[in-house]
């Protein structure tokens, strides 16, 4: 199975997984976001609904994408803009969408200020 971490991570954490991974310690597939706040900005609602039509479908076009999610062209359009920028999705070289992924785990703690 295909599974990729979404993570808030410090660059720090990050910069170690890095280290450890040039070492030849296998890591997975992480996509770290450096706050709470911009993961919830870059997956909002649409978008993360989006991620979750996507998510072991393989790759389709926005249009298709939009049909399925009964959603006008022009916002998922953004909505793919938005998550490619960021690193979730990828494109195929026939410019279609896909995200590679079976499964998603998402992974952050709050702790009090």
């Amino acid at each position: 199975m295909n599974s990729v971490t979404l993570e808030v991570a410090s660059r720090e954490k990050s910069d170690q997984r890095l280290l450890r991974a040039f070492a030849g310690e296998p890591q997975g597939a992480f996509i770290s976001f450096a706050s709470p706040e911009l993961l919830f900005k870059v997956l909002s609602g649409k978008r993360w609904d989006l991620l979750k039509l996507m998510t072991g479908a393989g790759p389709m076009t926005i249009r298709e994408a939009a049909r399925r999610m009964h959603r006008d062209v022009k916002g998922v359009h953004g909505d793919v803009k938005a998550l490619l920028n960021a690193g979730l999705l990828q494109k195929t070289d026939k410019g279609q969408i896909v995200f590679p992924y079976d499964t998603v785990h998402v992974d952050f703690m709050l702790k009090a200020a």
